[in-house]
């Protein structure tokens, strides 16, 4: 659907609101009759951009996918040095002490609410988290082609590490509602990371 500047600025003020909502209340506490309010849309509106809340959740999906790996920072740029990969897990900590682990709705949160017969939405999810790991191992195949990291260093393995860190790391800090988790989970994982440092 190609739509006019106005139709996009409509939808993004949709998704934008369900974003909101969904980071407050849970997928499963917001209604397509909240975000419409909360959008300052009509119905007709809302269901012309999105034709069934799991298309708005899926639109949701989509949209924190292509955002940074730290939710609300700007994009970092490659994360293809040592330096580069601790203020990447630097951020995601002051992160999580910005908001005490409370109001965001990110990829760990999405997935932790889907419903286990929800394939559709299950592929998003993978194929976010594999966009993701995909970064990850782009800037680590970098370090071990300027010799950084030993050329036996399974950069497959070290990219799921990192993002497992971030993932697991924000759930248990949601949870606990302490950033202490997203550090030490990003600290491990750094760790291991520099642990494949070439002599």
């Amino acid at each position: 659907m190609t739509l006019t500047r106005k139709g996009q600025a409509t939808r993004e003020r949709i998704l934008e609101a369900a974003t909101d909502l969904i980071a407050q209340r849970g997928v499963t506490g917001t209604s397509t009759e909240d975000v419409r309010k909360a959008a300052g849309v009509s119905g007709s509106q809302l269901y012309h951009y999105f034709v069934s809340k799991q298309a708005l959740i899926r639109a949701v999906i989509t949209r924190q996918a292509e955002a940074p790996l730290i939710p609300g920072r700007p994009i970092m740029g490659a994360l293809d040095s040592f330096d580069a990969l601790r203020a990447w897990a630097d951020a995601a900590v002051e992160n999580q002490e910005h908001n005490s682990g409370r109001g965001e709705c990110t990829l760990t949160s999405l997935a932790g609410e889907l419903n286990p017969a929800d394939d559709q939405t299950r592929e998003d999810l993978c194929n976010a988290f594999q966009r993701w790991q995909s970064m990850l191992h782009d800037g680590l195949r970098a370090m071990r082609d300027r010799g950084e990291l030993r050329p036996e260093a399974n950069l497959d393995e070290l990219a799921m590490a990192l993002l497992t860190a971030l993932q697991g790391g924000s759930l248990l800090s949601q949870t606990l509602r302490s950033a202490e988790p997203m550090r030490a989970s990003m600290k491990a994982a750094l760790a291991y990371v520099r642990s494949f440092t070439a002599e």
